[in-house]
């Protein structure tokens, strides 16, 4: 409270008086008046602190609900049905052991039962020469040899997981299933393929800014191109001077993305092996010498590049453009759960998981932040059509319920998978390929807008189709 230097209006009293501000209100009082408004003050202060006691007892006292006793009870009962196998496994494994040991020996007891057969033979028939004792000799050393050194036995791990990994999925994580028309709308190409304004030439990566803004590597143009929303307004944002390695130019670029810190974009220009950054027309080489295929940006400003050649996706904090951190694969060509095999896009969640559209594997996997090997969260089962199957899957997105969407290019649909489940579903195309607005041809980026909306890089078709959300 604050004394003013001049007689006011007292709020109360609505007397001329020496009054004093109160900083929370900014109302002035005369100081009996103020005694009273401090009173109330305090009252409202003791319901509060009354009011957090009473929720501190109730508090004190929560137990877990019947809700999550169940789930609790669930998970007891997998670690024993999970103990239960592995004790059943390692039981067989060690019968296994004492079985190949014993049919080892087996082995060795009917070879020296022979030989002393042999032994006797000679012996009694005192008919035998240098090539008779030379011959048992070397049975004799055979026979020490193979009892001193037997065979090895070794533990071969499967790389697969032995029990079912299980999750604790949040309520609000809860699945919700969005359809989206079947029939397209083309909002970007849809000319033929060609370098006019108005056309496409095999559009690769797409990304759609916070104004819908649809940005565009136009790979078989060599350019990054905007189309507005809902115009026909179109601009190069970046090369669009032929294919080259000039500092205005680019060389079948695959991918781009927005970096939102400092509104640059940032491209994966495939054929120059580089990762670029390009502001006002001006060139910076971020990555070079590196086999991109794809990239994306995590929340924390840190830059994902999947490197096809190498098998491999790399991490770098913007601004230290070393060799990176592996954070998928980096374990040669393969298709075990620790390889992979030409990774294509990628996706970091929230909790920096990478997902990875594994195209010659034909699999989406999951690697969680500094794990030593993935899980596979789509596909896996071999190159086909079938709902648990994919071939050639490209483009990738994972929403805020941890569904992924996936570009199954090689079937010309958009597949729709839940980690943990044994199939997907096909949420537009699957038409077979052709031009009709509800069929794709090799489709290879998607994004979403902030409506849900969802858009396609139709690559064969040379257009951007945009699967507006029913809702």
């Amino acid at each position: 409270m604050a004394m003013t230097n001049n007689k006011t209006h007292c709020f109360t009293c609505n007397k001329d008086k020496i009054t004093y501000l109160c900083e929370g209100c900014l109302k002035n009082f005369c100081l009996m008046d103020l005694t009273k408004h401090r009173q109330i003050l305090n009252e409202e202060l003791y319901h509060i602190i009354n009011d957090y006691n009473q929720f501190k007892q109730i508090f004190n006292e929560q137990k877990p609900s019947s809700y999550d006793l169940s789930l609790i009870d669930q998970i007891n009962q997998w670690q024993r049905n999970s103990i239960e196998k592995i004790k059943q496994k390692a039981k067989d494994s060690i019968e296994n052991v004492i079985k190949s040991s014993q049919a080892l020996l087996n082995d060795i007891e009917i070879k020296f039962n022979d030989l002393n057969e042999q032994l006797k033979q000679i012996h009694s028939e005192n008919e035998f020469n240098e090539i008779n004792l030379n011959y048992l000799r070397n049975e004799l050393t055979k026979i020490r040899e193979e009892f001193y050194n037997p065979r090895k036995t070794s533990i071969e791990k499967d790389l697969q997981a032995f029990t079912n990994e299980i999750s604790i999925i949040p309520l609000e994580k809860k699945s919700k299933f969005n359809n989206w028309n079947k029939n397209a709308i083309t909002v970007a190409g849809g000319n033929g393929y060609g370098e006019k304004l108005n056309q496409l030439n095999c559009p690769v990566g797409i990304f759609i800014d916070k104004n819908k803004n649809i940005l565009i590597a136009d790979c078989s143009n060599y350019r990054i191109v905007e189309w507005k929303q809902n115009t026909t307004q179109v601009q190069i944002i970046a090369g669009g001077n032929g294919k080259g390695n000039r500092m205005n130019q680019l060389n079948y670029p695959t991918d781009v993305i927005v970096d939102q810190q400092n509104h640059s974009i940032i491209i994966a220009d495939w054929q120059n092996r580089r990762v670029i950054r390009w502001l006002n027309q001006n060139q910076q080489i971020l990555i070079d010498n590196i086999d991109c295929s794809h990239l994306t940006m995590d929340k924390h400003g840190l830059l994902y590049v999947s490197d096809y050649k190498n098998n491999e996706v790399r991490r770098w904090k913007i601004g230290e453009y070393n060799e990176g951190t592996i954070v998928a694969g980096g374990n040669g060509k393969g298709n075990q759960l620790n390889q992979l095999n030409f990774p294509a896009y990628i996706f970091v969640d929230e909790e920096q998981s990478i997902y990875v559209s594994d195209q010659n594997n034909n699999r989406v996997v999951k690697w969680r932040k500094d794990a030593k090997e993935g899980r596979i969260v789509a596909g896996g089962n071999g190159k086909g059509e079938k709902l648990n199957q994919l071939s050639s899957p490209q483009g990738l997105i994972v929403d805020d319920v941890d569904q992924i969407y996936v570009a199954d290019s090689g079937n010309d649909r958009v597949m729709r998978w839940c980690e943990g489940k044994e199939e997907g579903e096909v949420v537009v195309g699957g038409n077979g390929y052709g031009n009709q607005s509800n069929q794709l041809n090799r489709p290879t980026g998607l994004s979403f807008d902030d409506e849900g909306n969802l858009y396609v890089g139709d690559n064969s078709n040379h257009r951007i189709q945009k699967f507006e959300l029913i809702l």
